[in-house]
This record gives C-alpha cells, structure tokens and sequence, in this order.
C-alpha cells in the first residue's frame, strides 16, 4: 500500500469516482466490454491493497450496499409479472438447479479436496450455490429484461438466495449451538411473517401513499427508498439478509410502478448513475495479490472457488435450459445472470470467518472469486444478451415503415400528468417517437393572453416528460373550436393517437360526447382516446373491459385491443373482458392472439343493455373501467353508444374511465373532416 498516493479530501475523492464512472464505460467500449469490469479493475487497482489511492472507508461501505440492494431490488421490479406467472414452474426448476448442483459439488469439493470439515464444507458450498443479480443492469439496458430466460434468472435467484441463506443460519447456530427443538419454529415463523408483511402490506400502503400522498416525483422517489431500505434493515430480525428484503420490496411495488413510467426512470438513473458504480468499485477493492504470494494453500483454496463456481453454475444453465427448451444464446444468458458472487457470498463468509470455520485464506478466495464471477458476468450478458434482441417475446419490434405518434391534447383546467402518464404507458420505446403535446387556443381576436398560458402550460408537459428521457414537441394551434384544432395538427403529424382529457368541471359531458366527440370521430385515421382521471393510473389493480357485440369484426378492432393490452401489459393488471355471450369465444380467441400478452379473465354478458349493472357488480376499488367504443356506421355502434360514456361515468364518479375509439385507417367510406380548410402552420 503507498499510503503517500491515497486522497483524504471527500470533493477530490468524489471527483476521482465522477471521472472514474465517466471513463469506464468508453475504456472498456474499445475492448467491446461492459463498463462494470472497468470499475472492478478500477477498484482492484486504485484501491487499499494495491496503489492505495482510494481507501475503502466507510462511504464506499454505506454506498456499495446501498448499490447491492438497488440491483435486487431494481431486477424485482423490472421483472413483467405475467411472464413470471405463466413461467412460475420454469423459475422454481432453474433456482432448484442453480442451488442443489453447487451445494452438492462444493460440499464434496470442500470436504474431499480441500481437507475441511463437514459443517465448513456445506457452508463453502453454500457460498457457491448463492449468486448476485450484477449483470442484471446489462439486460436492462439491451431490452432483454423480460425474455422467459432473463425472467427466469431472476425468478430463480430469490429461491436459490434463501435457500443459501437458509444453509448459513443452521451451520452457524448448529455451530453456536442454538439448534434446538424450537429453532425451525422460529425460523419459520419469522420468515413467513416477514414475506406476509411486505408482499401483501406493503402494496397497500404504496397505494394508499400514491393516491393521497405522493402528488410530485421527489415524494414518490424518496417513499420508495424509505420502504426499500427499511424492508432491507428489518431482514435480520426475520433470520435473512437484506438482499432478500429488496428483493421482495420490488415484487411488492412492482405493479404500482410502470416500466415507462417517470418513477421508474428515477429509480433506474439514480442505481445506475450512483448507487451500483460504487458497489463495482468497493468490490474491486477487496482484492489483496499478496496473500497468495505468501500462502500456497491460499492459492488454491481460491482455484478450487474459482472452478467450483464457475463450473456448477454453468452446469446448472445448461441443464436448465435443456429441461426447459431455451437456446444456447439463452443458456449462456442465464449463465451469466447466476454465476457472479456478491452479496451473500460475502455475508457467508465473514460469519464463517467469524465462528471460526474459515480463515483468511477462504476470505480471500472468497474476494477472488467475487471479483473474477463479477469480470464474466456483464461480459457473457453483454455477448450473448445481444443475440437474443431479436428473438425477445417482449413487445414486437416494430417493422419497417411502422410508426406511432402521440398527441396529446391539453387544457389549463385540467391537470396535465394523468393524461402525460397515459401517454407515456402507451409510447412504445422502440419507435423512439416524441411526444406532442398541445393546446388549442380559442380565436376570438385577442389571443396574446391565452397563448401565453397555454404555452405555460406545454412547458409543465415538457418538463414532466424529460423526466422519464422521453423527448417532446409541444405545439400550440388556434383556431375556432377544439375540433378543427386537432384534427388540423393530427394530419399534419399523421399521428396515430390522440389523446384528451375529460373532466365534467371543465366542459358539459353531453358536449363532450355530443358534438365535440362527434367531429373528431369523423377522421378515422386515428385512435382516440379519452381519459376520465380519478387516481394515478399507477394504482390500477385490475382493467375492466367493455367491448360491444360484433366490435370485432371492425377494422379498427386489433389496433384499439393493442393499445388496452399494452397499458394492461404496463400496469400488470388483469383485464376483465365483458361482452354479449352470442360470439364471445370468437372474440376472446382473437383478443389472445393480439400482443403483448396479458392476464385475461372471460365475463360474459347476457345482453349487452344489462353491461352497467354487471360493471357495478364486478367494480371494486382499483378497477380501471375501459369502454372499446364505436364509431358511426360500423357494425358494433347504436345509437345508445353516444350517451353510453356519459352513463358510466354518472354511474362510477369515483373511478378510473377510459374510452378508446380505435382508428381504421383503411376503411374505404371514411366521411369528410370537419372544417377540411387546409392546414396553416402552428403557432
């Protein structure tokens, strides 16, 4: 260690890990590796047992665990629900396999090779069977993060995890001796408990915080981090660690927070800006050359890790990924998810330091095969992750030609962020189309006034929408009504939706859904669609769906059940489809076959005049209501259709009312625009 070189000023030290972050990722790029090797050879080199220029102090203690969490608890999140529940069986084989090899194989490596004990011997191996979520970010980043492989990677760690976890506790309170009759009572107890507490407790409260408490982004952000972290610290009480607790936090709080969502790009720049290149660092630090130059034992207790690892938990992928029919590409992938070692490696190993089943030379094998398994594991994800961008059964990406542009209509009497929120779940990010939002202005002869305010008032939306990195082009049009004013601006855009807010405190329902509704419908080159907000639409619990009879044999039907599906699929929230029982498994096998997929519930209505009073005796609170509208002319529209929003709305004033009019753009009797006058230029 050259004490000499070490930095002890906090502005310089932060400065040096600023640059250090700043330059890894553009080091490595020229090798074509990730930027997190970089910061654990960073780490390695700068750190205490080497130049010493960084000294492994209290911060990047504070901050490395900091990191750690915020990868599980950020994988728990991502992870898409509907996957996991239909691949449930995949992730419970995988988290088997990924356990019981590398306990087994360490246990008898430990014991046979490496002269230990027993009870030493099953708890090295449990260091082997246990892995860190450390390339997960990787994933995140090349759009994989809900492939089936990477679901079940992830799905599998939590299991493998406890699992290990579990292994630590009974060896070391066998060792203690606080192994008795009543231990598994506890333990039992304490877990089931703590998983209760925060699976089923926790969703509520985050609900009942986003409705009446959290109304500003830096709220919201910093309850998440309270709840997180505090799940994490009260781990211990419950026999686990707090690995575990994140990763249950973010199962928790999965559904209330929206991969697309402003939220969510918070939580993930603040991890991968911060939180993670530190934890990278801290880990690089612990590495020590010079204790294998001194011990010869020590050297090969650490080949012996190093092989054990790297050997099992590919032996694990690859059988895994036979029984469960994934590609080579995927294997390598899941591989590479499960093979880096971290957080409960290190907890396991200073408590068999500590109880003195292991001494410096398992430590610092321990350190070695951190710090290579976490060199492997952004390199196999990155190679291979990559392979697998075109086959992920995530959202279709989109085909040549394909676009989406969303228009978004805005008004000072109405707040801005559930209609922004609706866009953003609705924005599919492989277009990386922008968002427009706009304003109308009335033309009265005086508009300087009112432009100034609408231009206020796309600056919020401008504003609200870079915070979750989407871009935005505001517009602001005047013209004579609202009508001619947006369809103007649609054609110009050729956008594919609109959408508009409805609030009854700023306009007459009978003239929304009247003449207004009816000028904008007669341009059937668009989706439109309406949204009555009442909550975030974060706390949706579950979408209930009203399709008329025959709605699906109109143009315009998979475009509108694309658009339900994809703010279903955002959500995490079921749909409960509700149409007339004449032609309803017709429907419902076509409304299947639509991507993305979703949880679908079949509800049949035995005439479609009876579809309020069945709502009202399904509606329970959460429950967005979406209404599949008609269009006049086509085959699923009466005239009861008009006053039918209106209806919904009087009969549920406290919920969540979505109407979607599905666009057809190759219909052949398209009626006329109203006001068809050609378009002038914005103002």
């Amino acid at each position: 260690m050259l004490d000499v070189l070490q930095i002890s000023d906090p502005v310089a030290v932060f400065a040096l890990v600023a640059f250090l972050i700043l330059l890894a990722p553009i080091v490595m790029g020229r090798w074509q590796l990730p930027g997190t090797i970089g910061l654990l050879l960073a780490g390695a080199v700068l750190g205490p047992n080497a130049l010493g220029v960084l000294a492994r102090d209290q911060s990047f203690v504070l901050f490395g665990t900091v990191g750690l969490l915020y990868i599980m608890f950020t994988a728990a999140l991502e992870i898409d629900m509907v996957v996991l529940k239909r691949s449930k069986f995949h992730s419970i084989v995988f988290g088997l396999f990924t356990f019981a090899i590398p306990q087994g194989v360490g246990t008898l490596v430990g014991h046979y090779v490496l002269g230990f004990s027993w009870p030493a011997a099953i708890l090295l191996a449990s260091l082997f069977a246990s892995h860190t979520l450390l390339a997960y970010p990787i994933a995140s980043r090349l759009g994989i993060a809900r492939n089936t492989a990477v679901t079940t990677a992830v799905g599998g760690t939590i299991i493998t995890d406890t699992l290990a976890l579990l292994v630590l506790a009974v060896i070391a309170g066998s060792v203690r001796g606080e192994v008795d009759d009543h231990f598994w009572y506890r333990l039992g107890a304490s877990l089931g408990l703590y998983v209760f507490a925060i699976l089923y407790g926790l969703p509520k409260l985050a609900r009942w915080f986003f409705r009446h408490v959290g109304r500003d982004g830096v709220t919201e952000f910093v309850f998440v981090l309270a709840v997180v972290f505090g799940c994490a610290s009260l781990s211990h009480a419950a026999g686990s660690e707090p690995i575990v607790g994140a990763f249950l936090a973010g199962l928790a709080l999965n559904r209330l927070i929206p991969h697309n969502s402003t939220l969510m790009n918070r939580i993930q720049f603040t991890g991968e800006a911060i939180f993670v290149p530190f934890f990278l660092l801290s880990v690089g630090m612990l590495l020590d050359v010079r204790v294998f130059l001194a011990d010869w034992r020590a050297l090969i207790i650490t080949v012996a890790m190093v092989a054990t690892v790297t050997l099992t938990k590919w032996l694990a992928a690859r059988l895994s990924s036979l029984v469960l029919g994934y590609s080579p590409a995927q294997a390598r992938v899941v591989f590479g998810l499960s093979v880096a070692q971290a957080a409960a490696t290190l907890a396991a190993t200073v408590v068999g330091y500590d109880i003195g089943l292991f001494d410096d030379a398992v430590v610092n094998g321990a350190i070695v095969m951190i710090l290579v398994t976490c060199v492997i594991a952004p390199w196999q994800v990155d190679r291979y992750g990559r392979l697998l961008i075109q086959d992920t059964d995530e959202l279709a990406v989109a085909a040549p030609g394909e676009r989406q542009r969303i228009l978004t209509a805005l008004s000072e009497r109405a707040p801005l962020s559930h209609l922004l929120d609706l866009a953003l779940l609705l924005r599919k990010p492989d277009h990386e189309q922008p968002i427009y939002p706009m304003t109308v202005v009335q033309d009265n002869g005086n508009t300087t006034t009112q432009v100034a305010v609408a231009e206020q008032v796309l600056g919020q939306a401008v504003s609200y929408l870079s915070q979750a990195e989407v871009p935005a082009t505001p517009l602001t049009r005047i013209d004579f009504n609202l009508a001619s004013g947006v369809l103007k601006a649609r054609r110009e855009l050729n956008a594919t939706e609109v959408l508009m807010g409805w609030s009854e405190q700023s306009r007459a329902p009978e003239f929304f859904f009247g003449s207004l509704m009816e000028n904008l419908l007669r341009d059937r080159d668009f989706s439109l669609v309406v949204l009555r907000p009442r909550e975030p639409l974060n706390t949706t619990r579950r979408m209930l769906l009203a399709i008329p009879p025959e709605a699906d044999l109109e143009p315009g039907f998979q475009a509108g059940i694309e658009l339900v599906k994809r703010l279903s699929h955002q959500l995490s929230a079921p749909i409960l489809v509700l149409t007339e029982e004449a032609g309803f498994e017709r429907m419902f096998k076509r409304i299947r076959s639509i991507r993305p997929g979703c949880d679908l519930v079949p509800g049949k209505l035995a005439r479609w005049a009876g579809l309020r009073r069945v709502l009202q005796e399904h509606f329970r609170d959460g429950d967005l209501i979406v209404l599949l509208g008609a269009r006049q002319g086509g085959l699923a529209w009466k005239p009861a259709m008009t006053r039918l929003p209106e209806e919904l709305a009087e009969t549920f004033p406290k919920a969540n009312l979505l109407v979607v009019y599905a666009g057809e753009p190759d219909r052949d009797d398209t009626l006329s625009i109203v006001n068809p006058e050609p378009a002038t230029r914005m103002a």
